[in-house]
């Protein structure tokens, strides 16, 4: 009976755990991975200095130094990379307040500016298909292609 308990606990918290998953950002699911693996990284050189192999263990703990340096210039300055927040390829990646350009607008549906009314209509259904909701999709995603689709539309 204990067991069976055991089991049913663990199976809600599973159950629990992919519902929260599927309602994750990108950026929270990148975060979780980060840590996974700084935790494992502390482990295995845990590990190897309980084992008597220290200069591996530094060897692994050398693998946080990317990371590190990226959590320090974020605490710095608030950006990753530096430098003013303009144009640029560094801005293009980030999540933008307002509303969407024409510009973004062509790039989540993988167009060219200038495309056609039926190759605008022909990518959203080919991108809906995909990213749709009832078929596995993301809402954001499907909601981004639908109002790059109303843009380019009018």
């Amino acid at each position: 009976m204990l067991w069976l308990l055991i089991g049913a606990v663990v199976l809600f918290a599973f159950l629990g755990g992919l519902r929260a998953f599927e309602q994750a950002s990108v950026t929270s699911i990148k975060a979780l991975t980060a840590w996974i693996a700084a935790l494992g990284g502390l482990s295995l050189a845990l590990l190897l200095i309980l084992s008597g192999r220290g200069g591996m263990a530094l060897g692994a703990l050398a693998m946080f130094g990317p990371l590190l340096w990226q959590k320090f210039q974020q605490a710095r300055g608030g950006r990753v990379g530096g430098g003013p927040a303009g144009p640029g390829p560094q801005s293009a990646s980030r999540p933008r307040g307002g509303p969407m350009t024409r510009e973004e607008a062509y790039e989540v549906l993988g167009l060219r500016p200038g495309a056609s009314a039926a190759s605008i209509r022909e990518a959203h259904i080919r991108l809906m298909r995909a990213a749709h909701p009832d078929v596995g999709g993301s809402d954001w995603i499907a909601a981004r292609i639908n109002q790059a689709r109303d843009i380019l539309l009018g």
